[in-house]
């Protein structure tokens, strides 16, 4: 991955870390800065009488340093990429010192050992009968879902009002009964309290599709294999990697990331990375975790071009991916192919025909304006169209600093409700 600002800035683990780094990307705050083709490294004079240690493994980028913060990365090592990406000329080439091959020499060894795991675990798949004692937790736990989502119709679902300790028991129980894919709904459910004074008859509706999972599963069996596919990983029970990429469904394409979205819940960090084959058309989705700090690899960035195999988790409608091999940056083809909603809603209708529980949903669309209407941020879409946005004012006027007044190409997660833009671009002229 090419290191640029952006790129740079989109690892930070916060605003402050940024500030601070800034404050050291100059070569005059540093004894020593080195590189060569897989890294790059220098020594950082903090407070105490030993510089920091600062590496960077360029094929990630991957970070250390030896300073004490908690950080990753720290704010020496967000310093070190932001000299790489604005003043190269500044470090010497050489022989890496200990301290750097060490660490490399570390990372690999750790790779070689989880890869080394991860071939026994396929190599000893699960037994047929703790398959068989999971399938049965999970079926007692949806049947515990069921008879509350009655009990709530019954009582009114208005009861529910402010009581979101009631969703997270139900959804604590559904992690016991190993369905995490339905706790994450639950949560997700709990959420629409806060978004409009409807928000009864759209968690009805999320309740009908959660039944619709539970007869679902309770007729596994009689379901075609992209079916059960379908259902399980509804359920939050999915292959692991190393099936899908011994999998059929591979593409090798150039694929253009068109949006990116970071969460946090708990000291949990998601990623959603989405991306458009140009070659086969091809809609396609990284998902990715980070425990405690905002730190993946490799780094996306919306716009950002890449060469790379993506191989597909099974189902009706595949969108969920795993990539094959590391993304190798490359210049854009051409500009971003241009859809009208018409077309994306008509495409996204297919995909929840296919695979009703599938979500978020990708909208993949031109001609989009932003808009501040009486009910908030909205997209102003051709044809007169509005479609309602889940977004803060910092993100609106982020996005029309972006557009200039212009029409915009724009990706976003549909929730059902609102739509979450994860990557927003000026439209090119026809």
């Amino acid at each position: 991955m090419d290191i640029t600002v952006d790129s740079v800035l989109a690892m930070a683990p916060d605003e402050a870390s940024v500030k601070a780094a800034r404050g050291l990307a100059s070569p005059g705050k540093w004894q020593t800065l080195g590189c060569d083709d897989g890294a790059a490294w220098g020594l950082c004079q903090g407070s105490g009488s030993k510089p920091y240690q600062v590496r960077i493994d360029l094929s990630g980028p991957a970070c250390s340093c030896s300073c004490p913060s908690r950080k990753i990365p720290c704010k020496h090592a967000l310093a070190l990429l932001l000299l790489m990406a604005q003043q190269r000329n500044a470090f010497s080439d050489g022989p890496r010192p200990d301290f750097v091959s060490e660490w490399l020499e570390g990372r690999e060894k750790r790779a070689a050992k989880k890869e080394e795991g991860r071939a026994k675990k396929s190599a000893s798949p699960v037994s047929p009968k703790k398959e068989a004692a999971r399938l049965a937790r999970m079926g007692a736990g949806l049947e515990e879902m069921t008879r509350w989502m009655n009990d709530q119709v019954r009582q009114g679902l208005s009861s529910l009002s402010g009581r979101y300790e009631e969703w997270e028991r139900l959804a604590a129980r559904m992690v016991d009964a190993q369905v995490p894919g339905v706790a994450a709904r639950l949560r997700d459910m709990a959420s629409l309290m806060d978004r409009g004074d409807d928000w009864p008859a759209v968690v009805l509706c999320r309740m009908g599709e959660l039944q619709l999972l539970a007869e679902a599963f309770s007729r596994l069996e009689t379901l075609s294999p992209v079916q059960q596919a379908d259902v399980r990983g509804a359920l939050g029970y999915l292959p692991d990697k190393d099936t899908v990429l011994a999998g059929e469904d591979g593409v090798t394409d150039h694929w253009s990331v068109i949006g990116v979205s970071v969460a946090e819940e708990d000291r949990l960090w998601r990623r959603r990375v989405w991306l458009y084959g140009r070659n086969s058309g091809r809609m396609a989705l990284l998902l990715d975790f980070s425990h405690g700090t905002r730190s993946f690899e490799p780094v996306f960035l919306p716009g950002d071009e890449v060469r790379m195999t993506l191989f597909f988790y099974p189902g009706a409608s595949p969108l969920r991916a795993v990539a094959a091999d590391r993304p190798v940056s490359e210049p854009a083809p051409a500009p971003l192919p241009c859809f009208t909603l018409e077309e994306a809603l008509s495409d996204m209708a297919g995909r929840v025909a296919a695979n009703p529980w599938q979500t978020p949903l990708p909208l993949f669309f031109n001609g989009a304006r932003l808009a501040r209407m009486e009910e908030g941020w909205q997209f102003l879409c051709e044809g007169g169209r509005l479609l309602p946005l889940h977004l803060d004012d910092a993100d609106a006027w982020k996005i029309l600093a972006v557009s200039g007044g212009r029409p915009l190409v724009v990706c976003g997660e549909w929730d059902g409700v609102s739509l979450l833009p994860a990557g927003v671009f000026p439209q090119t002229e026809s």
